[in-house]
């Protein structure tokens, strides 16, 4: 692995080359700007093979074992997972440190991370639905491994575990892989959740995810499956068409705090869902889908409770997409199939 915290002092921060960060003074929000990585090789749009279609061993594909990567290094011939440094990184480990204020409104503000790409199986025909259930629980294992080894880095303040799965979600290469990022700062969303779940656990003296699990399983119209440990639920705020929320049962904040039985049991439900998402339009599903836990700043944090997203943009058919524009992009999200619909049909598919 590349050097986590190199000295800072020996290069002037250049906004035009490094990482940084701009505030949007209108909502208070921040954009993430990667302008080194207009060098990364485009091999341009490629026609997406189904799942059937693909074969156990590309030679021509990046993640593969014992190929070349796109940036020189070779994989080695791994039959597990595989973990590695995103050889064209959003953000760097070692840029320098620096900023600019223009009256409040142009304000920019470097920002380190760490990026890198786990793949889940040396197989290039395979996804998580696909997986067997011991294969996905070792990467289970290795996400947690990379939450607790890349969280340990000072600087760094949340790591984000997350999958695009599909070209339509930005996948460039269908290998059953996923990414890692080490942010020196909150990034939007979980900064949002933090604030949320603090308020909410300062006035109630309780997790606010813990008394919404208790909710929905009192209700049950929402809930699509569960087992011991965890629940899946398309929550009742739910934007895109299938969205859904993954909760574990038990409060914890972390993936670090599982039980061997609850890595399990997390990786059998991911499997569990991830198959009612490919049989809902009978096509490999495309989604994104991201794991929610506390802060890496060495603080407690007993109001996070460990969560995932999944997004996924298909509405009525693999043709049919929802994505955000005119109202939505400008006022405020929109959907046509309530959550209890959604959970209502998810519920129904096989597994």
């Amino acid at each position: 692995m590349r050097q986590l915290d190199p000295g800072r002092q020996t290069m002037v921060f250049d906004s035009k080359e490094h990482p940084h960060r701009r505030f949007n003074p209108l909502t208070q929000e921040w954009v993430m700007v990667s302008p080194h990585r207009t060098l990364r090789p485009w091999q341009g749009q490629e026609e997406e093979l189904s799942p059937e279609q693909q074969p156990r061993y590309d030679p021509n594909c990046y993640l593969c074992p014992g190929n070349e990567r796109a940036g020189g290094a070779r994989n080695p011939d791994y039959k597990d997972t595989f973990v590695f440094d995103n050889d064209f990184p959003g953000l760097l480990a070692d840029i320098p440190e620096g900023g600019s204020d223009e009256n409040g409104l142009l304000i920019v503000r470097s920002e380190r991370g760490i990026c890198r790409v786990v793949c889940f199986s040396p197989r290039h025909d395979l996804a998580l639905p696909s997986m067997e259930l011991d294969k996905i629980r070792r990467v289970v294992d290795v996400w947690t491994e990379q939450f607790l080894d890349i969280g340990a880095v000072p600087w760094v303040q949340h790591v984000q575990i997350f999958e695009n799965r599909g070209a339509l979600m930005g996948c460039s290469n269908p290998h059953p892989h996923g990414q890692i990022w080490g942010t020196e700062n909150l990034p939007n969303e979980p900064s949002k959740e933090q604030r949320s779940q603090e308020a909410y656990y300062s006035s109630h003296g309780t997790c606010l995810l813990c008394n919404y699990w208790a909710t929905e399983s009192q209700l049950e119209t929402r809930i699509v499956i569960e087992n011991e440990s965890f629940a899946v639920v398309v929550p009742f705020w739910a934007v895109w068409p299938f969205e859904v929320l993954l909760i574990s049962k038990r409060h914890c904040t972390g993936l670090d705090q599982l039980s061997e039985t609850e890595r399990t049991d997390l990786a059998e439900i991911i499997r569990r869902m991830t198959i009612r998402y490919d049989n809902l339009f009978e096509t490999a599903f495309p989604y994104s889908m991201g794991f929610h836990q506390r802060p890496t700043d060495g603080e407690a944090h007993q109001e996070w409770h460990l969560h995932a997203h999944f997004y996924p943009p298909l509405l009525r058919s693999a043709t049919i997409r929802k994505f955000m524009v005119g109202f939505e992009m400008l006022g405020t999200p929109q959907r046509d199939i309530t959550a209890e619909v959604a959970a209502a049909r998810l519920r129904e598919l096989r597994e």
